[in-house]
C-alpha cells in the first residue's frame, strides 16, 4: 500500500512548507516575522498561511521525528527529570508538565489545569505507558509527585534535591522564549499541541554545542537539517 502524499493539493512546494514550519516552531518568531523573512527570500505568503501550515503539518512532522528517534535508539531509562511550569491561558493558570532524560531529551509534555495528585498521576502514567519505567525519577518537593508515585509503587525510586532537577528547569527555557514570541496561548488544546510539536523539533536540533567541538557541532547540525528536509517525503 503506497503512502499518500500529505502535500498534495498545496500550491507551495514541500521545501517551503518545511522551512516555514521550522522557522516558526524552532525560533522565537511571530507569524508575521516568518512572513517577512520568507518575503526576503522571494516567497510571498500570508502569516495566516504560516499558521495553517504549522497546525496542519507540525504534528505530522513531530510524529515522524519521534518515530525515527525511537527506531534509531531506545529511550533512556536511567534517570528522568520531572517538572512542571505554569502557563497562563486567558488569564487562568495552567500547568505544563515535562519529563526530560539525563541528556536533556524531552520525553513527554502534558498540560493540566491543576497540579494535584490526579494530574501528576495522569502525567506519570502517560509517560510510563509510552516509554516504559525508569530507574530513577528526579523531582522537586511537590507532594503530588510522591502521592502519585506511591499509587504506582515507585516511591522508592524518587529523588529530590535543591539542584538535582536543574536539567528539567533548563528544559523550560526554550519554550518560555517561544511563549513570549507567541504572546501567550488562548486555548489549552493549542498549548498541548504546540508543546508536543516544539519538544520534538527541539530534540532534533538540540546539538549541545557547548559540549562538543565546532567540527562535531557542524556535522550534527547538518545531519539534523538533512533529516528535517526529508520529513514526510515520498
Amino acid at each position: 500500500m503506497t503512502k499518500s502524499n500529505p502535500f498534495k493539493g498545496f500550491q507551495s512546494s514541500p521545501e517551503i512548507i518545511r522551512l516555514a514550519v521550522m522557522m516558526y516552531v524552532r525560533f522565537p518568531l511571530s507569524l508575521r516575522n516568518v512572513e517577512d523573512l520568507l518575503h526576503e527570500r522571494g516567497i510571498e505568503i500570508s502569516h495566516e498561511t504560516v499558521r495553517f501550515w504549522w497546525q496542519r503539518f507540525g504534528p505530522m512532522f513531530a510524529a515522524e521525528i519521534r518515530k525515527r528517534r525511537i527506531e534509531g535508539m531506545k529511550s533512556s531509562h536511567w534517570r528522568w527529570h520531572l517538572d512542571e511550569v505554569f502557563v497562563k491561558i486567558n488569564g487562568e493558570r495552567h500547568y505544563l508538565w515535562r519529563a526530560v532524560d539525563h541528556e536533556g531529551e524531552v520525553l513527554e509534555s502534558f498540560v493540566t489545569k491543576t497540579r494535584d495528585k490526579k494530574a501528576a498521576l495522569k502525567f506519570l502514567m502517560k509517560t510510563i505507558k509510552k516509554h516504559g519505567r525508569c530507574a530513577r525519577y528526579v523531582t522537586d518537593r511537590l507532594r503530588s509527585y510522591g502521592a502519585a508515585m506511591r499509587e504506582l509503587g515507585v516511591e522508592d525510586l524518587q529523588e529530590t534535591g535543591r539542584w538535582l532537577n536543574n536539567r528539567a528547569e533548563n528544559s523550560h527555557l526554550p519554550f518560555r522564549r517561544r511563549e513570549r514570541a507567541m504572546l501567550r496561548f488562548r486555548r489549552m488544546r493549542t498549548l498541548q499541541k504546540f508543546a508536543a510539536v516544539h519538544a520534538s523539533v527541539h530534540n532534533l536540533f538540540n546539538t549541545e554545542r557547548s559540549l562538543s567541538s565546532r567540527h562535531l557541532f557542524k556535522q550534527n547540525r547538518a545531519a539534523a537539517l538533512a533529516e528535517w528536509r526529508g520529513l514526510c517525503a515520498e
